[in-house]
């Protein structure tokens, strides 16, 4: 009974065979796919990616690989430009570009923090608005009412020290001082334009004069 038991378990020829075929079959498609050709894999990061998988690099959170065929094709992402007017930058470990993290002005290389009132010049009066934009009102000075205005420092505009005034003549040698007329010699008698003439200081620094008829200058 047991030697005819043993012979119904043995298998025949043919499916033997096949069984044999099946399990060959199976330890060739843990390497290789079913076009027959070998699968690809990609090490890295000490982990195994498959084809058309995409990763980081640990090492650069920057660089970003696709696993194809060839093997790892990998590309670095390019961070864009921070604005110029950025105050205050970022770094996070987990990121790969740094971050913004507050905008301000940025006016002739110079940046300044949102709402800051700055002058950038003696003329100028600028605020840092809330877009970051600077807007800046430039001061608009009358001609000095003199032919000697100073400048001092932090102010705009000049201021004649030595009150209103004017030339004599063209030849600009000498200077009178404005409102009542001045005996420039013993025979001329000049006046400075003022605030009471029409066209007052409109360019006209020269002062009015009147001569004496047939009167000789006497010499000083």
């Amino acid at each position: 009974m047991a030697q005819s038991w043993r012979a119904r378990q043995r298998p025949r020829g043919g499916l033997a065979r096949a069984l044999l075929a099946l399990a060959l079959c199976a330890q060739v498609a843990r390497g290789f796919s079913v076009a027959g050709q070998q699968e690809s894999t990609c090490e890295a990061n000490g982990s195994t990616y498959y084809l058309g998988e995409w990763y980081f690099l640990d090492s650069d959170h920057c660089t970003q690989c696709e696993c194809t065929a060839e093997g790892s094709a990998c590309a670095r992402t390019e961070c864009t430009s921070l604005p110029a007017a950025c105050i205050h930058v970022s770094h996070y470990p987990s990121d790969c570009c740094p971050r913004c993290e507050k905008i301000g002005c940025e006016y002739r290389g110079v940046v300044y923090e949102l709402g800051q009132n700055f002058q950038p010049s003696e003329c100028e009066q600028c605020t840092c608005d809330g877009d970051g934009i600077a807007r800046c009102l430039v001061a608009d000075c009358a001609p000095p009412p003199c032919v000697d205005p100073v400048y001092h420092p932090g102010k705009c505009c000049p201021e004649c020290k030595e009150g209103p005034n004017c030339y004599v003549d063209a030849s600009r040698r000498r200077v009178i001082p404005a409102g009542d007329p001045v005996w420039v010699d013993s025979c001329t008698k000049c006046r400075c334009h003022d605030g009471q003439d029409a066209g007052y200081w409109e360019g006209n620094r020269l002062a009015s004069c009147s001569r004496l008829k047939g009167c000789t200058p006497q010499p000083n």
